[in-house]
């Protein structure tokens, strides 16, 4: 599923025109990335939390020439899947 597809499914399940599901979905995923870049945690309970991770600085070889080089440290987006999620997941598979 792609965020359009999503789009069209929260219209039909809503009974919205896309252009509000569109915008209601953009503005949760908005709200979701600026509160993850700013350093909080997001949860949503059933579904999962969407959290920042750290990762330290580290050496790494470039798979072409064999060099050793420095990969800074960086901070990147997580989500864990809530126990709901997980449960949906394992029973259609």
């Amino acid at each position: 599923m792609n965020k359009a597809t999503l789009i069209d499914v929260v219209a039909k399940s809503l009974d919205l025109s896309k252009s509000v599901a569109a915008d209601a979905v953009n503005a949760t995923l908005h709200s979701i990335v600026e509160a993850v870049a700013n350093g909080d945690t997001v949860n949503l309970v059933g579904f999962g939390s969407f959290k920042p991770a750290s990762r330290a600085a580290r050496e790494a070889r470039n798979p072409a020439t064999g060099e050793t080089v420095k990969v800074p440290a960086t901070v990147t987006p997580r989500f864990s899947a809530g126990k709901s999620f997980k449960e949906a997941v394992a029973i259609r598979n």
